[in-house]
């Protein structure tokens, strides 16, 4: 279990050794906070604390690793929390080699969130995608959407950014993971102001850009129309494309546009019957993986539930194969504008609502890549026993 400490200001110190949680002043957050007690004096920044179980991340307002400390422990009934040593830099403190401990920092893009692992010195992943599984349970790991490598770059590219989903499999690549990727490799490379950086993913080369005030804008490419390439089974009914076709889940009859960002998008809004959908309304956890898992799809699928707000406003809630409901994917929200432009309900430029906040997207016609910006933060630096 991977603990991430804030340096407490005084009054924040003692409001931890009475077991209280800490207010917003404190600028820290707790998840889980059970039966805390002070083994020692609570005047004592770096007492040690006794607890059945802790988790608790660092808020975004902490974006200088200086600001940080850090410390780690094994699950245990019985755990000790130490005053851990100051984090100077990102790269200083994964540059630390212990055997049998991973060294990561948790970033989010919109609730998105992912564990960053450098990997720059191997083409392997440091970790199987059962180690991946077990670090992303919520409940008994760090917590996360997956486990993200920036590792070497090949055929000409800065780097290469592998992922391993929650459920221990490999997307091509994730729209919010990208954007996280390329703070952390700024941060890595103590690299400030305007950056770009190539790329090499599973599904091609993506180039994003850090801009002045800290949005990530990523150059996604071209989607990637063909049903056969997206791929999906149903009957291409649009020259080679599926655009607003009839497919049948559960007895219902969605009217669906599929797409490839470099991994398979479904994406609808509505039915036969209900064309205006309402996505709040929708039992995710029981439609998403009927959509997922559809025979239409054999590389199974991500499925987007849009609701049009206005032709440059659209709401989506979103399905992730290999990951379930998430509050936000990049790639789906590209997949978006591009079948919102085909079937009509949008133009080429939309504010994207997702349930942990908007990104822009834009589908250029002169070359007709699509651009996504949006942000992503540091939440917190840990360490893990293997």
């Amino acid at each position: 279990m991977a603990i991430a400490a804030a340096k407490l200001l005084p009054a924040a110190a003692a409001a931890v050794s009475k077991g209280r949680s800490l207010s917003s002043p404190c600028s820290v957050s707790y998840s889980t906070l059970y039966r805390l007690s002070s083994s020692s004096s609570s005047s004592s920044s770096s007492a040690a604390l006794q607890l059945d179980s802790l988790k608790f991340v660092v808020s975004s307002k902490f974006r200088n690793p200086s600001s940080l400390r850090i410390c780690s422990a094994a699950s245990s009934s019985s755990m000790s929390i130490q005053a851990p040593p100051e984090i100077t830099s990102a790269a200083s403190f994964l540059e630390r080699k212990e055997s049998g401990i991973l060294h990561f920092v948790k970033y989010q893009g919109l609730g998105n969130d992912f564990i960053l692992v450098d990997n720059r010195d191997s083409h392997e992943p440091r970790i199987t995608p059962e180690q991946a599984v077990k670090l992303c349970d919520r409940n008994f790991g760090i917590g996360a959407d997956g486990v993200i490598f920036a590792m070497p770059g090949i055929n000409g590219t800065d780097y290469t950014m592998r992922i391993f989903n929650s459920d221990g499999s490999e997307p091509e690549m994730c729209g919010n993971g990208i954007r996280c990727f390329a703070r952390f490799i700024a941060e890595l490379e103590n690299l400030q102001g305007k950056q770009s950086f190539t790329i090499h993913t599973g599904a091609g080369l993506i180039v994003p850009e850090i801009q002045e005030d800290g949005q990530v804008r990523v150059d996604m490419g071209e989607p990637i129309l063909k049903a056969s390439d997206v791929p999906s089974k149903l009957q291409p009914n649009k020259g080679q494309s599926v655009v607003k076709s009839k497919l049948e889940v559960d007895g219902v009859s969605w009217n669906v546009t599929c797409v490839s960002m470099g991994n398979p998008h479904c994406v609808t809004f509505g039915t036969e019957v209900s064309k205006n959908l309402q996505v709040d309304v929708l039992n995710l956890a029981e439609i998403g993986p009927k959509f997922e898992h559809h025979v239409m799809f054999p590389a199974r699928t991500n499925t987007e539930f849009v609701q049009v707000f206005s032709p440059t406003h659209l709401k989506m809630r979103v399905w992730e194969r290999g990951a379930g409901a998430t509050l936000a994917c990049g790639t789906g929200a590209c997949a978006v504008v591009v079948a919102a432009v085909l079937e009509g309900h949008a133009g080429r430029s939309c504010t994207v609502d997702l349930p942990g906040g908007p990104l822009e997207i834009e589908w250029k016609e002169e070359n007709n890549h699509i651009y996504m910006t949006g942000p992503a933060e540091v939440v917190f630096y840990g360490s893990v026993p293997l």
